[in-house]
């Protein structure tokens, strides 16, 4: 299964098949439901769905859960995923709270475009490994402008950008709906609201809620990260939010919904 191929009919779907007149979906598009003829469109609650993208190396699917209307626009939409590193499964466990409690309260996504993706690294996530199959660190393997081959270690971005299914989905679906903001939850390191690209504004609002210090760095260089290329390159707000190393699931989520819920918000 080509992961690319999936990543645009998921494009297609988000926002052809709910703003276009006379477009008619493709096979494995999700289609805005369509109304009784004596309802207005315009009062249509469009429930949430689940989507898979794509699949990793060892055939896992890399599943997005979306709330919100698409007709809303790639403004009014926010990307928030979480699991790129294995190692971290905190990341992807706050990602499943927030898809619970959108799911129990609608009222938090009206009017907004909410894309929720816990496991980016699916294989990882299986072996507890930081990498994914390949071995290669996704997090360093995006064809940012700073990109640049290095030693084989975890840290080990591949033989050339963006070589990796895993990769490619993310990339495919950043750019065909060009979401106003991202979160990438990760959750080894201190506590903190990194920012890339125009992304300070958002960080300093998260922050009022989690405590977390607002950083334009993390202190270390990060070649062909994700946040170099969607918050640096790209130019979208991006908040890379570091949870406490230690922290449980638990205490992580509730210690940040507001946080994350001011990223939906906007």
């Amino acid at each position: 299964m080509n992961p690319l191929r999936h990543g645009r009919r998921l494009a297609i779907a988000l926002f052809c098949a709910a703003t276009m007149a006379g477009c008619s979906p493709s096979p494995g598009t999700i289609a805005r439901p369509t109304p009784p003829m004596s309802q207005p469109a315009t009062t249509v609650t469009v429930p949430p769905r689940v989507v898979t993208l794509g699949h990793s190396i060892e055939a896992r699917p890399i599943v997005l859960h979306l709330f919100g209307d698409t007709a809303v626009g790639p403004a009014n939409t926010v990307l928030i995923f979480g699991g790129i590193h294995g190692n971290e499964p905190t990341s992807a466990g706050v990602c499943r709270e927030l898809v619970a409690y959108l799911t129990a309260n609608p009222d938090a996504w009206q009017g907004r475009c909410v894309a929720i993706l816990p496991e980016a690294n699916p294989d990882g996530l299986n072996r507890r490994i930081r990498t994914n199959k390949n071995l290669i660190d996704l997090n360093r393997n995006f064809p940012a402008a700073n990109w640049k081959k290095t030693r084989r270690s975890s840290f080990f971005g591949g033989d050339a950008p963006a070589t990796e299914p895993e990769t490619k989905v993310l990339i495919s679906l950043i750019e065909q709906n060009k979401p106003a903001r991202i979160v990438s939850v990760h959750s080894m390191a201190d506590p903190c609201n990194n920012y890339d690209g125009p992304g300070e504004a958002l960080a300093e609002r998260m922050a009022k809620h989690n405590g977390y210090p607002v950083k334009a760095s993390i202190g270390y260089p990060t070649p062909g990260s994700f946040g170099s290329w969607a918050g640096g390159d790209k130019q979208i707000p991006v908040i890379t939010l570091e949870l406490p190393s230690r922290a449980t699931t638990e205490a992580s989520w509730k210690g940040n919904r507001e946080a994350l819920l001011a990223a939906v918000r906007g």
